[in-house]
């Protein structure tokens, strides 16, 4: 596809001079690179609650962010006017901020190779709003039809359609088109005037609306969620202390991501203030964990065809048999390693500055059957579900609530369990690991990581894994 007659030149009213003039711009000061962001991007939302739509609402954003790097010192500047003097404007702003003696030569753009992971021809975006309203709408019917203790759902549908040109001083040219959609239930289900009791489902990915229809539908999501509300009007009060812990397989891998994926991104780690700072080579789990993160996987919603800096994703090993094996780099970060960039460079929008951050973080599948892991348990809490959870990089100190949880007794799941809190050390828990399952499974598609103030959608996932010792927090 030639620059020039591609959507992203007749979308931005770009010439590849006018880009080689703006990076010449950003580097009118000295520095040692540069880069250019430039976003379009069409988002709709719909929220249902009482079984009316509450809001609909669909919009429009386009930009530009302008990037120069001078040793360790960043300059940015951004803009949402894409006339030309406005570009120059915010190319001399973050010129001036970053300014340095490095100089940057001549360089030509040329695209660059990347994937196709997403080969979506009708985006959801793009297509009738009513048909979206209605996803909504069955979700918010099937979840009320599952028990009659369910008495409260609350649906919502958000998707967009993002396009994304980036530019460097290092002469790469990447253009990518990014779908996303995601479907969500809550239910709340109650028994005899008791408390009530939530669950929750969702899902989604780079996908067509046909997703919806046909593979993960709204009546799928609207069951996982009323199943779990009802099975937690049962439950009794989480027990407290410190006992064997057993992780379900899909979504629990919040965890991983939480108490040890953000631990691994660069930034942290040449700041020196991560838990994993300066033990690359060393043991920091058990033998039986190998923890990726991968932006390659097909339609995933972590998954990108190019990271937020114009690189490939890639499949990157972060622990191998328990051995840390690298961190997640970004421009800034690895340059200032002497290491490679990862893929790893991320952000929000072209109003914010990329930082090294997860896309579909996981823990490869072991060799032990699910049943024989519960079973080998006398006593201990198995936890399918995750709510909320929060993490200390440097310490690596972490803190989750568990929304669906059971007792193991005797090897076998019992009673489920409301209100367990999981309180640990994020590399001291993947040292207890004493059993990883055959089962690996990410989650359905819902996730979504905070870090700095900035938001981007990843994905997670985990197999069955035994933790031998893990502090829980209860009330029984």
């Amino acid at each position: 596809m030639q620059f020039s007659e591609s959507i992203f030149a007749t979308r931005f009213n770009l010439s590849r001079q006018d880009l080689e003039n703006y990076l010449a711009d950003a580097l009118s000061q000295g520095g040692d690179y540069a880069d250019l962001y430039f976003e379009y991007l069409l988002t709709s939302s719909i929220s249902i609650d009482e079984s009316i739509v509450k809001s609909a609402a669909q919009g429009v954003s386009m930009g530009v962010g302008v990037r120069v790097i001078s040793g360790e010192r960043t300059g940015y500047a951004y803009s949402d006017d894409l006339s030309p003097e406005k570009i120059r404007k915010a190319a001399r702003v973050a010129a001036h901020i970053a300014a340095g003696p490095s100089k940057v030569d001549k360089f030509d753009l040329c695209e660059g190779a990347h994937h196709n992971l997403y080969p979506v021809l009708t985006a959801p975006t793009e297509t009738a709003f009513s048909e979206r309203v209605e996803l909504v709408k069955r979700a918010d019917r099937a979840a009320r039809a599952y028990d009659h203790r369910v008495f409260q759902v609350q649906a919502s549908y958000a998707d967009n359609l993002r396009l994304v040109l980036v530019a460097t001083s290092e002469g790469v040219l990447t253009l990518d088109r990014q779908p996303l959609a995601r479907l969500s239930v809550a239910a709340l289900a109650r028994q005899d005037g008791g408390t009530p009791q939530r669950g929750h489902a969702g899902g989604g990915g780079r996908v067509e609306l046909d997703f919806f229809l046909k593979e993960k539908t709204p009546e799928h999501f609207a069951a996982e969620a009323a199943r779990e509300a009802v099975t937690m009007l049962d439950a009794v009060d989480a027990p407290a202390g410190e006992m064997t812990v057993v992780l379900g397989p899909g979504w629990p891998g919040i965890l991983l991501h939480e108490a040890v994926g953000h631990g691994l991104e660069a930034d942290f780690n040449r700041k020196g203030i991560s838990a994993f700072s300066g033990r690359i080579g060393q043991k920091v789990a058990s033998e039986l964990c190998t923890v990726i993160d991968d932006g390659t996987i097909s339609s995933r919603r972590g998954s990108l065809n190019v990271d937020d800096e114009g690189h490939a994703t890639q499949r990157n090993v972060l622990i191998e048999n328990g051995v840390l094996r690298g961190y997640l780099q970004d421009k800034l970060s690895s340059t200032l390693l002497n290491s490679e960039s990862t893929g790893s460079g991320r952000r929000e929008s072209y109003a914010h500055i990329p930082m090294p951050r997860m896309t579909n973080t996981f823990m490869l599948a072991g060799e032990s059957e699910p049943a024989d892991i519960i079973r080998s348990v006398p006593k201990g809490l198995y936890c399918a579900n995750f709510g909320g959870g929060q993490v200390d990089i440097t310490s690596g100190n972490f803190v989750f609530s568990a929304s669906e949880s059971y007792l193991i007794e005797d090897g076998k799941l019992t009673r489920p369990v409301r209100n367990a809190t999981l309180i640990g050390n994020g590399p001291e828990a993947l040292k207890y690991v004493s059993m990883v399952g055959n089962d690996l499974r990410l989650d359905e598609g819902i996730g979504v990581c905070g870090k700095e103030g900035q938001s981007v959608p990843v994905g997670v996932g985990i197999p069955t894994i035994k933790i031998d010792r893990m502090t829980v927090g209860g009330t029984a």
